[in-house]
């Protein structure tokens, strides 16, 4: 099922069966309008399997987002563009996306042999090191990215070894922060700009620490925070412990929820999804 959320309250809507054909590509800007409140820069788990897909028609103010698990979520958009964040071989997804992004700290956030059938795969790094730097419209859909570092095996730094992704459908800036290791800087968050949907790796460990975490859930000030990477309830509560002197905590009752600009908390929320 998917829930749909009128304001703050969350709404149970109605599972259907898969059946959609994938949009064709658009070259340069999305044909849909962008958010004006987003503008940016020119420029290992085991296999998991969800039991059910559920289809149904969005508006054209409407993005469906389902949490796969570990860092992987779907995201569709009103002219059924379909993303796939963190695509990797370890997630099996309902369907063949048209986009996929990657990071490479672990290869539960990347495929080596990603799907022939997804037309576009942004990598979040440079093998040579440099940043990697994608801005690009995919039918209703624009993505772009902003590289971060991550730490190196040796306990250094690997430079732009990290992408956030941002996508801007259907008036909305969703951003998915990937395997974050630092708190950002102030050009950093410029680059991201406004932000109304975050995905944020919530473990603790592996990624950022949790008061890191919650210094950049504070920094970006999006009404609807996601919160992903986390691998046990135990792990969750660790985060939501920290995160509740700060905003309200909501559990859906399904991994899938459909969004809006109208339907963004009155105040910013913290709101779990289900995982597999």
């Amino acid at each position: 099922m998917t829930d749909r959320i009128p304001g703050a309250r969350l709404l149970t809507a109605v599972v259907l069966v898969l059946a959609f054909m994938p949009p064709a590509a658009a070259a340069g800007r999305p044909q849909g309008q962008t958010s004006p409140r987003c503008p940016g820069p020119v420029a290992a788990a085991p296999p998991a399997v969800p039991a059910a897909f559920e289809v149904g028609a969005l508006s054209e103010s409407e993005v469906r987002l389902t949490f796969i698990g570990h860092a992987t979520f779907l995201i569709e958009s009103p002219h059924g563009v379909r993303i796939a964040t963190d695509y990797n071989d370890a997630l099996r997804l309902p369907v063949v996306p048209d986009i996929a992004t990657m990071n490479h700290a672990h290869p539960t956030h990347y495929s080596n042999h990603p799907d022939p059938g997804i037309k576009v795969v942004l990598r979040g790094w440079n093998d040579d090191g440099s940043p990697a730097v994608h801005d690009l419209g995919f039918g209703d859909v624009r993505v772009r990215n902003v590289p971060t570092n991550i730490r190196d095996g040796a306990g250094g730094t690997e430079r732009y070894g990290n992408s956030v992704f941002v996508f801007e459908v259907a008036s909305l800036c969703i951003v998915h922060l990937g395997h974050l290791h630092h708190t950002f800087t102030p050009d950093q968050l410029t680059a991201i700009g406004p932000v109304d949907v975050v995905m944020a790796p919530v473990d603790g460990t592996y990624t950022l620490d949790l008061a890191g975490m919650i210094e950049v859930l504070r920094a970006l000030k999006a009404p609807l925070m996601l919160p992903m990477h986390f691998f046990s309830e135990f792990g969750l509560e660790r985060f939501l412990a920290l995160a509740r002197p700060y905003w309200p905590i909501e559990r859906n009752s399904t991994p899938s929820v459909v969004v809006s600009r109208a339907s963004m908390p009155a105040s910013p929320t913290v709101l779990v999804l289900p995982g597999p």
